[in-house]
């Protein structure tokens, strides 16, 4: 019996090893644009086990294909992950989710690069309680966050065309006026991810005053 449930360790933690050095590659469309955009991300399965593993069966189960970014701040922050999203009425994107909430996993910091899951605010939310789908992107260090969102991964490559989504022109609740969808995210070995694309020089997006403060995330 002994050599049995030693077995099983074993094989339980070969397991848990390989899936530790998933990463994901995230595909974008923005318009009608027929030039796709990449990101690709790694996990902190140590500090957020939980939420990275309920990230990466999302993904598996293309639950984020076809949603869109619906919030994005320039240079700063870019939000997506939400079901509604996939609909033509905004009225309600950023309200959405799977139908469950996440135990916190706070204990990383939000530097550059950062992936979180967004939550419902303090005050309706004290446990802080995740949201089952919905991440923010940081593409700046954001210290004011720390010790108030679980932190479950970070932006290996493609901040260029991050920070190009963050700059497009928005509605009034931050939402591009560009539909940019969520293609596909597919999770792999770290050692099948391919290498960064090449981006060109691009004409300069108009210009918008950063806002230092905004509501906290679904």
């Amino acid at each position: 019996m002994k050599k049995l449930l030693s077995t099983v360790c074993i094989s339980a933690m070969a397991i848990s090893a390989v899936h530790a050095d998933d990463v994901a590659l995230l595909t974008f469309k923005v318009g009608k644009d027929k030039n796709l955009k990449h990101a690709a991300i790694e996990f902190y399965q140590n500090d957020a086990p939980m939420t990275a593993d309920n990230f990466k069966k999302l993904a598996r189960k293309k639950f984020y294909n076809g949603q869109a970014v619906h919030r994005v701040f320039p240079d700063t922050l870019l939000q997506m992950g939400d079901p509604l999203s996939k609909r033509s009425d905004r009225a309600k994107t950023g309200t959405g989710g799977p139908g469950y909430t996440l135990p916190p996993e706070i204990h990383r910091k939000h530097t550059k690069g950062a992936i979180a899951a967004g939550r419902l605010p303090d005050k309706i939310n004290p446990g802080r309680l995740s949201n089952g789908s919905q991440f923010f992107i940081c593409l700046t260090p954001m210290p004011s966050y720390d010790g108030q969102y679980t932190v479950f991964g970070n932006v290996i490559w493609g901040f260029d065309e991050l920070d190009q989504i963050s700059e497009l022109p928005v509605d009034t609740n931050d939402n591009p006026l560009q539909r940019v969808e969520i293609k596909s995210i597919q999770i792999m070995p770290r050692e099948k991810l391919p290498a960064p694309p090449v981006v060109g020089p691009t004409a300069p997006a108009p210009t918008k005053a950063k806002k230092k403060h905004w509501y906290q995330f679904f």
